[in-house]
């Protein structure tokens, strides 16, 4: 009969096992104590140092209490998480995009691109980028041939946000938070360098701020006196102001079947539970998403 555990009696850990055979309990012996370099050895005759004191004896853990982990096997797993993402044409960008991690993210779309032109979808999350990556990557998105639908999620300021514009569809997950500002440079070298890259670094600035106010209907200048004073728009006032054009859901997205929710009372639009009028619809060729050749 098995008798309940009595209230508030901790749990005990297992005894050790004995074990089988003859002789004492294997364990970890008693360790010699190491010499110093330079130290002499004994000489002969002479008794060796003796052991060191064994220390206690740690008791055997219940597997009932052993903690559980969660990854069975955590080598790898990013690696693979985004391999399953580009195979269903989703592309993560995060962090800080400088030379490297620009040329990564060019590569993923170039070979998006060249595997077909079904939709591409571009996460963007709390993404910062130096002006020339991000000059690199806006490049790479005006040529792919399929469309990129670019989903900003978390802060994203500076020539990110060119990234964004950049996109043929911009959507925002609610969370997100745009800064318009100007991106930070520092230049060294002589004076005719110095002044080589700063007429650079202009040129790059008013393709960004120009690309920015090309999706927004407003004027450069509007862009440039907002991003000196390093405005903030949430969600809201990005889609007045005309960075995004609406909020991020599951049937808004392109090449995910089977997530539109089913119509409920008091939807608008009719209530047909189809793609809503911002989704991408199937081109003329009768193919849909992720559906050629």
């Amino acid at each position: 009969m098995i008798k309940p555990r009595t209230q508030g009696s901790p749990l005990q850990p297992f005894p050790p096992e004995p074990f089988p055979g003859p002789g004492p309990v294997p364990g970890p012996g008693p360790r010699p104590v190491p010499r110093r370099p330079g130290q002499p050895g004994p000489r002969p005759g002479e008794p060796g140092p003796g052991p060191a004191e064994p220390g206690p004896a740690r008791p055997a853990q219940n597997p009932a209490m052993a903690p559980a982990r969660i990854w069975l096997d955590p080598r790898g797993w990013p690696e693979s998480l985004y391999e399953r993402l580009l195979d269903r044409r989703i592309v993560m960008v995060h962090g800080n995009l400088d030379g490297d991690a620009a040329t990564r993210l060019c590569a993923q779309l170039l070979t998006l691109d060249a595997e077909g032109t079904a939709p591409i979808r571009l996460e963007l999350q709390n993404l910062t980028a130096e002006l020339p990556a991000a000059l690199s990557v806006m490049g790479i998105l005006d040529v792919v041939r399929g469309p990129v639908t670019g989903c900003a999620s978390g802060r994203m300021e500076g020539p990110a946000l060119g990234i964004l514009a950049a996109c043929r569809r911009r959507q925002a997950y609610p969370n997100a938070l745009f800064v318009l500002s100007e991106p930070q440079v520092s230049f060294d070298g002589t004076v005719t360098a110095l002044a080589s890259r700063e007429e650079q670094a202009r040129v790059m600035l008013d393709e960004l701020f120009g690309r920015i106010a090309e999706v927004t209907g407003r004027e450069a200048d509007q862009v440039r006196a907002d991003a000196r004073h390093n405005r903030l728009l949430r969600v809201p006032a990005a889609i007045e102001y005309g960075l995004v054009e609406g909020t991020t859901s599951a049937r808004g997205l392109p090449g995910l079947p089977g997530l539109a929710r089913p119509a409920r009372q008091g939807d608008g639009g009719g209530g047909s539970g189809g793609p809503s009028p911002g989704d991408d619809q199937p081109s003329g060729d009768g193919h849909r998403d992720g559906e050629h050749d």
